[in-house]
């Protein structure tokens, strides 16, 4: 029964995705192992890190144009899911070091015991387990959206007050997050992280595993936003999306629509983000700052807000720009580098890269269609 809807969900492109990522998680891993470091296809570890950060981002991208490409709301706090997420694998990570710590106490962490904590808060119970951290990582973004997205679409509010809260929403957590009795580290957060399920978080093999399973996130992502959007579910999305008065007088719950899809875009992040620490090293409350959030929905409008493959291509490569002018003489610019990215993109590419090249596309045989009707061959390139 569900096999069907998702192979009707994924048209030529989306499999043209998929195959891509496919063959990224099983390439770069083979290329980093089974390749000798002085062959010039080595892939060294380091890259293997950067290119799993690279694809939890994509994931975030995803979920971000899952509600604002196809719902129409442009959230400015969903840097908040993603670390929240993060938090939650980053505290599964620090109940592991045990007496491996500077102070050696194999129940609280260091920064704890630093603080003169005397025994570990409630709140942290159970994250010694991994199951138990992994559904964290997906509830307390969900909640926290449910709740939030409850209140706020109950009374109505959208557009740019909606961005507004959203944004004030991650503001109030890094500001609550950067304070040492909430208990997360302050403003150092949480680092020096040493086992996941029993391997070493910097040896090769697991930062070849923890690539490969962020593409796998990534793909299982992009597969479930294609089967929402092109379902029945998905058509009142988008008109929503187009005319949300006319959806409400046409019957439809609004509110209900708008509220489940932002909940399942927040979990989508909090997975994002659980995938993330561990290949960085370090969660702490920056990654709260309001900025993070902008830059995420800079990635979609430059990849095409409302294509999901556009979303993952745009943040690979601003990322991968970001990656590029930060690390030489070019890093004080890079700000200026963004904001010029998005204004261009917003004057010349308004669809983004993917969505014009569809556009593009469309129209082109959109001509060779009114053209073969009316019998008249298309004029080839060289004529």
């Amino acid at each position: 029964m569900i096999a069907p809807v998702l192979i009707r969900s994924l048209d030529r492109g989306a499999v043209f995705f998929l195959i891509v990522v496919a063959v990224l998680a099983i390439s770069i891993p083979v290329l980093n192992l089974a390749v000798s470091p002085s062959a010039a296809f080595y892939v060294p570890t380091y890259l293997v890190a950067l290119f799993g950060k690279y694809a939890c981002y994509a994931l975030l991208a995803l979920s971000i144009d899952l509600v604002w490409g196809f719902c129409g709301i442009l959230s400015l706090g969903h840097g908040a899911f993603f670390a929240l997420g993060g938090y939650a694998m980053g505290m599964y990570l620090m109940r592991q070091i045990g007496t491996r710590g500077v102070y050696a106490d194999p129940i609280l962490p260091d920064f704890m015991v630093f603080l003169n904590w005397k025994a570990l808060p409630v709140y942290w119970y159970g994250f010694q387990h991994f199951a138990y951290a992994a559904l964290m990582a997906v509830m307390v973004p969900g909640m926290l959206a449910f709740v939030f997205g409850w209140l706020a679409f109950r009374s109505r509010v959208s557009g740019v007050y909606l961005s507004i809260i959203t944004q004030a929403l991650t503001f109030a957590l890094m500001l609550g997050f950067f304070r040492n009795n909430f208990g997360f580290g302050g403003n150092n957060g949480l680092t020096d992280f040493k086992d996941l399920l029993g391997f070493s978080v910097q040896a090769e093999t697991t930062r070849d595993v923890l690539f490969s399973t962020s593409c796998v996130a990534l793909m299982l992502g992009f597969i479930l936003c294609r089967a929402i959007v092109t379902s029945k579910f998905g058509k009142v999305l988008i008109a929503i999306r187009d005319a949300e008065a006319r959806a409400r007088f046409l019957g439809y719950r609004v509110e209900s629509y708008k509220l489940l899809v932002f909940t399942l875009s927040a979990c989508m992040a909090g997975v994002a983000g659980a995938l993330y620490v561990p290949q960085v090293g370090i969660i702490n409350p920056s990654e709260f700052a309001p900025g993070n959030s902008i830059e995420a929905v800079i990635w979609v409008a430059v990849g095409g807000r409302g294509t999901l493959s556009g979303a993952a291509l745009g943040a690979a490569l601003v990322n991968y720009a970001k990656t590029y002018f930060t690390s030489g003489l070019l890093a004080p610019y890079w700000l200026f580098v963004l904001g010029g990215l998005f204004i261009a993109v917003t004057l010349l590419l308004p669809r983004g890269i993917v969505g014009s090249l569809q556009h593009w596309l469309a129209l082109r045989r959109a001509r060779a269609a009114a053209a073969a009707e009316n019998g008249i061959r298309e004029p080839l390139p060289a004529e």
